[in-house]
């Protein structure tokens, strides 16, 4: 295959940044549709995307005999519906995650894939394409700092005032789905994908109450027991001041690795009459930029060069399910068993 024609659905803020990964810097792809129901967003695709086919629906999209492959940055509720009608049209598949709200699409969509062998299909955990993770990944490979044992991971966002995510959070599966997702796909994949037992998770509203209607908080704390003894904590948060932190610690029996201690925005230290500081990162793709590029790249190879995935739909459909556990226990205040 020289080139893998790609289409895609959904051009908000990540859908754009995938869009123009595809249109620029991604080898082997040719960006050749888009599709939203939304008009500005098409009209953003006319004045950016030159030559590239607009549609309203999926459906119009699938018909297009040129598409190979699809590009799904939509709403999780619309995933696994999406991701199941792309297969049966014979198109390859790349969905951003989660992979759905609840197991039972979750295991509908592998089902569906297991029927096209021929087709691939992702979900985009990001961090697994990360340098730094990569490294890390590689080192306990390695051995360097022996067994690792316990995992620290946290995502914290820059905190929005206006409150985009109070409206959004009816859909969104509550924090822990929806941030905190990615630090369950790291713990399975830098622990060695152990069973998971257990689940407990508590959290608050420091600043925007509203969640509180639907069972949601701004911050969120949770503990996973493994059933060979190894453990996750997990912290979400909406509200941080100085920027977007992610930060990972892997304590191990010889050592301990950290990704992203300082989330620098660049190499610059300012000394003043305030102290000595640096600037941050402000949101999840500053920090994650490269990552999308290569992640993207990944899945264009895999489908060109008929390679293996570096992660599978069983791994989505296993961070949804302790992602669910822990939004339950957060909820019930009791423990969840897995």
């Amino acid at each position: 295959m020289s080139e893998l024609n790609i289409g895609i659905v959904g051009l908000g803020r990540l859908g754009r940044r995938h869009a123009l990964n595809l249109r620029d810097r991604i080898r082997g792809a040719r960006l050749v549709a888009a599709c939203s129901p939304v008009d500005e967003e098409l009209d953003w695709a006319a004045e950016h995307l030159p030559g590239v086919h607009r549609h309203h629906t999926l459906e119009a999209m699938l018909a297009e005999p040129d598409v190979q492959a699809v590009f799904l940055v939509t709403p999780t509720a619309l995933h696994a519906g999406q991701i199941i009608a792309c297969l049966h049209t014979g198109k390859h598949v790349f969905c951003e995650k989660p992979l759905a709200l609840n197991v039972e699409d979750c295991q509908k969509v592998e089902a569906v894939a297991t029927a096209y062998p021929q087709l691939k299909a992702m979900v985009g955990f990001v961090r697994r394409f990360d340098a730094s993770y990569q490294d890390a990944a590689e080192k306990l490979q390695q051995g360097l700092v022996g067994q690792p044992y316990l995992l620290r991971s946290q995502t914290c966002d820059l905190n929005d005032e206006n409150g985009f995510f109070v409206k959004f959070a009816p859909s969104s599966g509550g924090i822990f789905m929806d941030c905190s997702i990615h630090d369950i796909d790291l713990a399975r994949w830098l622990l060695g994908s152990p069973k998971p037992l257990r689940v407990w998770a508590t959290g608050t509203n420091a600043l925007h109450p509203a969640l509180a209607d639907c069972g949601d908080v701004d911050n969120g704390v949770a503990m996973l027991e493994f059933a060979d003894g190894k453990l996750a904590c997990f912290y979400a948060s909406r509200t941080q001041a100085h920027g977007h932190e992610t930060l990972t610690e892997i304590f191990a029996t010889a050592g301990r690795l950290t990704v992203g201690a300082n989330p620098r925005a660049n190499r610059v230290d300012i000394s003043d009459v305030h102290g000595v500081r640096n600037e941050c990162v402000q949101d999840f793709y500053q920090r994650f930029a490269e990552a999308f590029v290569s992640e993207a790249q990944h899945f264009v190879d895999a489908v060109r060069h008929d390679q293996p995935l570096a992660l599978s739909l069983a791994d989505a459909t296993e961070a949804t399910r302790i992602g669910l556990a822990i939004t339950q226990a957060l909820r019930s205040k009791q423990v969840v068993a897995l």
